[in-house]
């Protein structure tokens, strides 16, 4: 590398997960997204009970969503696909030469 030239790229020093308490309150904001999804369908399904089949849709909708809730909150966070940026030491390695050197027999 040149001196002229720097990668100002951050190098990951370590392969740690995020804390237990992170993944816990991101598992949380998702548990409480999914069922607070719940409460707008069945009101929804409450002010069209005159138009059965929307109705019926809203509340088929909210049934699930506390099992898909429990089921993501309960789930660890995905791994991360990106290869990170290690350091790497400068290569030292010295090629073997293939021609021919002359021997002197004494």
């Amino acid at each position: 590398m040149n001196g002229s030239q720097r990668d100002d790229t951050p190098v990951l020093i370590t392969e740690a997960a995020p804390s237990y308490e992170d993944q816990y309150a991101a598992r949380k904001r998702k548990y409480l997204l999914m069922m607070s999804m719940r409460i707008p369908c069945l009101v929804l399904a409450g002010v069209f009970y005159q138009t059965w089949w929307l109705a019926l849709a809203f509340v088929v909708i909210s049934v699930p969503l506390p099992w898909m809730a429990v089921l993501m909150a309960n789930d660890r966070p995905p791994r991360k696909a990106e290869e990170p940026n290690r350091y790497r030491a400068p290569s030292r390695t010295r090629q073997i030469e293939s021609r021919e050197h002359p021997v002197i027999d004494g």
